[in-house]
């Protein structure tokens, strides 16, 4: 029996060519809203929206799919529609603190080249301060969770350092470290090692101990232990300080970048609010979220590869 049309999907739809008519049809409150992609871009976004619903009725994997996104993408369509009508429609919210949606576009496409440029320092500093600092919580981890001698002279400085905000140091690093690259990943590796130590320690210390006695009497020596039982068994405890160092190292890269790094989005946000070109800030902001949410996502991926027992149990 064919299953009837489900008229949900014609809802982002609607939401386009409503868009594009109040962004035609109802004239701009002031000069300075003036925008030059914002028309094509909807125009191509109802052109393309439409050829995905013809192709849907052909491919029903293509009809699940956008049955179920449409009224999430007719809302996302619609808030913009709400922007531009506070802004650029009646300047409700004025300029320049709040620019219509076209104008955050327009610099995402003529600002591409700078804004790329950020986000790759951004990314490298991101990068390195987290493996870095990853790094050192596993070790530092589990040596206390499996170490007693080390557990006594490592946990009280764990319990020290570890609470203060990363970015208390940045004063410190920026004197002890020659750049300001070195300070910022210092600082990032820190932010990173102390939830992954308390999880990684914490998840060592709790593994059940009827699976070492079980390793033991199939001959394994201390490596095997730590390496083949204690580590797998905490693994769902070590991927849990990973996600929160991970949080934690966007919240420093971007206060890092803002009070002493010469490049990054967080320098970049700096720079444009100097000049008050609120536009840059929010495209920043835009690229920021691709990027954060993408790199969560891929480590989503990678828990749901190595924790498969657990797939689907935490969704992103």
């Amino acid at each position: 029996m064919k299953k009837s049309f489900n008229f949900n999907i014609l809802l982002p739809l609607l939401a386009l060519v409503t868009t594009l008519l109040i962004s035609k049809l109802i004239p701009d409150s002031a000069v300075g809203y003036g925008s030059i992609m914002w028309t094509p871009l909807l125009a191509g976004a109802t052109l393309i929206f439409s050829l995905l619903i013809i192709f849907s009725l052909k491919f029903s994997r293509l009809y699940k799919v956008l049955e179920h996104k449409s009224p999430l993408l007719a809302v996302a369509i619609l808030f913009l529609t709400l922007w531009e009508f506070l802004t650029a429609k009646t300047a409700i919210l004025p300029l320049p603190y709040f620019p219509a949606p076209g104008q955050v576009i327009d610099v995402l496409v003529t600002d591409w080249k700078l804004l790329s440029t950020s986000a790759y320092y951004s990314l490298k500093m991101l990068l390195t301060g987290y493996v870095l600092g990853a790094l050192a919580g596993l070790i530092t981890g589990i040596l206390i969770g499996w170490s007693k001698k080390c557990n006594y002279w490592l946990a009280p400085l764990q319990k020290i350092i570890g609470p203060i905000p990363a970015t208390a140091w940045i004063p410190i690093a920026m004197t002890l470290f020659p750049t300001s690259f070195t300070a910022s990943v210092f600082i990032l590796a820190l932010a990173v090692w102390f939830p992954v130590t308390v999880m990684t320690s914490s998840g060592i210390a709790n593994v059940n101990k009827s699976y070492f006695e079980m390793a033991q009497t199939l001959g394994a020596d201390k490596t095997y232990l730590i390496f083949r039982v204690a580590l797998p068994a905490a693994l769902p405890n070590i991927f849990i300080g990973l996600f929160m160092g991970l949080g934690m190292s966007f919240v420093t890269l971007i206060v890092a970048e803002m009070l002493g790094v010469k490049a990054g989005l967080g320098w970049y946000i700096n720079w444009a609010q100097g000049w008050a070109e609120y536009k840059k800030v929010y495209a920043s902001l835009v690229v920021m979220a691709l990027i954060f949410s993408t790199i969560i996502t891929l480590l989503f991926k990678i828990r749901d590869r190595v924790l498969i027992w657990q797939k689907g149990l935490i969704k992103w």
